[in-house]
């Protein structure tokens, strides 16, 4: 009985979410109100009204840092992708490796996918690939069906592992632990993952044709790097290091076992040749994010162990089984990420940057007004960066963490 009464928050979260199709915004403060009543009036649990006050207010710290701080600081550095037009480099790079269908899905879906689902998240893995498939010629329902797919695997860990060390963090768990074991029980999906894609792909077995070598290839490039980061440095850079092997995988089996048939073959698209230099300018952002939170990780200690020492530590929930909440100021991925975004998208152009800032951390009250006014303020910052996605969930993702982080702390 202890065990369904400690459920419910979360259970109701189901319920409300995928039956009854209400908003996160919604649901979340009530699944919060069921974990208050549960830890109060339980004779079991026994917390004070004081106690709930601060279980919640550790959860709102919880939610803002580190968990919005990664959010908006991974969108931010998307943004800045979009308005330097480094996206499209990016875009004209992965499509010019073949034209067959098969392999571009494999490539943009399953490995390009798979890399933003690692260092942006926030719907960006299955929006941005599905977008460039479209852009080619694939149909758009079978270009998002295949993203989501793809996604099915690199979603749990999410931006820079953010999940898993929240959880890590509310029950205590050793991160690098649970990033393995995480890893360990998605292995068969990984395997199986870009076989599902090539066959959704083409609408049969018959798609796996020519194309057995490079599944598995792609497969096992992404889980051998993403179990060896998980395992040595935790959760962060497991799917990174995963969707970079992937796609390497893919582009030397395109490169050493050209796919060619006919059924699969895209119409010629307009093709921009891409220089070495020009090319590494747009992955710039990207490729400091990988350096910087390597550099901070455990495998660099001269520089890990300085920088973890920044921070400072409040005791907020004082009841049982309380412990100060930390908070690195330096060392934490929603810093390094933004660093990352403001040398590598910037290229001497300050004001881009303040505007693109200003259009992620937009939050306007009215959300209907604001879908409808998005692209005339964009035009009066003087931007055409009409896919620029605000950071309008932020009250959501606050209610949410809040309700969890209440949940483990109040039935601790």
């Amino acid at each position: 009985m202890l065990f369904l009464i400690a459920l419910s928050p979360i259970l109701w979260l189901v319920i409300a979410l995928s039956f009854l199709k209400m908003g996160a915004w919604k649901a979340c403060p009530i699944a919060l109100a069921i974990s208050i009543l549960a830890g109060m009036f339980v004779p079991h649990f026994d917390m004070t009204a004081l106690h709930a006050a601060m279980a919640v207010a550790e959860g709102i710290a919880l939610a803002c840092w580190p968990i919005l701080l990664v959010i908006i600081a991974a969108i931010f550095t998307y943004n800045l992708s979009l308005h330097t037009k480094g996206m499209d480099v990016i875009k004209e790079m992965l499509t010019s490796v073949s034209h067959d269908k098969r392999v571009l899905i494999l490539l943009i879906g399953w490995g390009f996918g798979g890399f933003l689902e690692g260092m942006a998240g926030f719907g960006t893995a299955i929006a941005i690939p599905a977008g460039m498939l479209a852009g080619i010629g694939i149909k758009p329902v079978l270009a998002a069906a295949v993203c989501l797919i793809a996604n099915s695997v690199p979603t749990a860990y999410g931006s820079i592992g953010i999940p898993l060390m929240t959880l890590a963090s509310v029950t205590g768990t050793d991160p690098m632990q649970l990033a393995t074991y995480t890893c360990l029980q998605l292995a068969p999906l990984t395997l199986l993952c870009p076989f599902l894609m090539v066959v959704t792909a083409g609408h049969s077995l018959n798609a796996l044709n020519g194309m057995v070598i490079m599944c598995l290839a792609a497969g096992l490039a992404f889980l051998v790097p993403e179990l060896a980061v998980a395992m040595f440095m935790g959760p962060e850079l497991a799917v990174v290091a995963g969707s970079i092997g992937a796609m390497a995988a893919i582009i030397g089996c395109a490169k050493l076992f050209p796919v060619q048939h006919p059924d699969y073959e895209l119409p010629p698209h307009d093709a921009v040749p891409v220089t070495l230099k020009k090319g590494l300018v747009a992955c710039l952002p990207f490729i400091l994010i990988f350096v910087f939170l390597l550099l901070t990780s455990k495998l660099v200690p001269a520089i890990h162990d300085p920088l973890h020492l920044i921070k400072t530590s409040v005791l907020i929930y004082s009841g049982e089984g309380g412990t100060p909440y930390t908070f690195t100021w330096i060392a934490t991925p929603g810093v390094l990420i933004l660093l990352a975004a403001f040398i590598g998208g910037r290229r001497g152009d300050l004001k881009a940057v303040i505007i693109v800032h200003a259009a992620t951390a937009d939050l306007p009250e009215d959300q209907e007004g604001a879908r409808k006014g998005d692209h005339e303020r964009q035009k009066d910052r003087g931007g055409d960066d009409q896919d620029l996605l605000p950071c309008r969930k932020v009250f959501e993702l606050v209610m949410v963490t809040t309700s969890f982080s209440m949940l483990f702390i109040s039935l601790s």
